[in-house]
């Protein structure tokens, strides 16, 4: 028992460090924005097609990352039973690889200087969902390598056991008129959103209109109707076991600014299910 609280203890202290640092960092540099890319989990964890099962995939060992040193702090965890879908365990393992492949690029390009903050990488795996027709894991946390913040990092795993497969937004929505009918009701729940909290500002009717007008821009650019845009999401299900809903989720910067943080919209299955692939249609609730 004192080993395993000891583990817990290990890497929460090993995680708050790492975003202590990101926010320390970001209260000493410039405090202005600037544009960063956004982590693409896709990269991560693209499926074979669901019709075509993959072989079984060798068996992953995970194991939490803590390290410190002068130019970088590290910080990786993960769920402690997730080998028992090696398949899914690899997706892990390749994107917390890529992640830290970037980070070590980046320490790489100091040379023998340090720098003025330790870089950092903080990460989280967390499983969210666990039912015999579907694991979903997300993956949260930031790369910082300098400037004014750290850079997002924003993934969501979808593991369909039964397949052995990742599902994917291009295997989820069948076509281009289903992932009109999202980026629709997405569209208007975040312009809802941004209308609500500008409303209650202090602001002139100029201001007002002029805010909305750059925010409702910048949703138009993010919620275009491709499997791209809407690559992060999570199902949610009901007591049945069946998706009620998919929760599709947005880094910083897509739909918003950095300082609106990740944001996420729930699609009701009433929306999604008349487009949905025929593969995946059964785990959806009906009615």
């Amino acid at each position: 028992m004192n080993i395993v609280v000891n583990r817990r203890a290990l890497r929460a202290s090993a995680l708050a460090l790492a975003v202590g640092l990101v926010l320390v960092a970001g209260c000493k540099r410039d405090a202005a924005d600037t544009a960063a890319p956004v982590a693409d989990g896709s990269t991560a964890a693209q499926p074979a097609n669901i019709e075509t099962p993959a072989e079984a995939a060798a068996p992953v060992e995970l194991r939490d990352v803590i390290e410190n040193t002068p130019q970088a702090v590290v910080g990786i965890s993960y769920p402690t039973d997730i080998a028992r879908y090696p398949g899914l365990a690899k997706a892990l393992s390749d994107y917390a690889g890529a992640a830290r492949g970037e980070l070590q690029q980046a320490v790489d390009g100091l040379g023998n200087d340090k720098p003025t903050m330790p870089y950092e990488l903080s990460l989280s795996f967390e499983k969210v969902l666990e039912t015999p027709q579907l694991v979903v894991v997300s993956a949260d946390g930031s790369r910082y390598t300098g400037g004014a913040h750290g850079e997002p990092l924003v993934a969501r795993f979808v593991w369909l056991p039964e397949q052995q497969q990742m599902l994917t937004a291009d295997k989820l929505v069948a076509d281009a008129k289903g992932w009109k009918a999202v980026s629709d009701y997405i569209g208007d729940q975040l312009r809802e959103r941004v209308a609500t909290r500008l409303s209650s500002e202090d602001m002139d009717p100029g201001q007002l209109q002029e805010s909305l007008r750059s925010a409702s821009r910048m949703i138009a650019d993010g919620t275009e109707p491709s499997a791209e845009n809407f690559s992060q999401f999570q199902p949610l299900t009901g007591t049945d076991g069946k998706i009620s809903a998919v929760r599709f989720v947005f880094p910083p910067y897509q739909v918003g600014p950095y300082s609106d943080g990740t944001q996420t919209v729930d699609v009701p299955a009433s929306v999604l299910a008349p487009h949905v692939g025929t593969a995946y249609a059964g785990l959806f609730a009906r009615g």
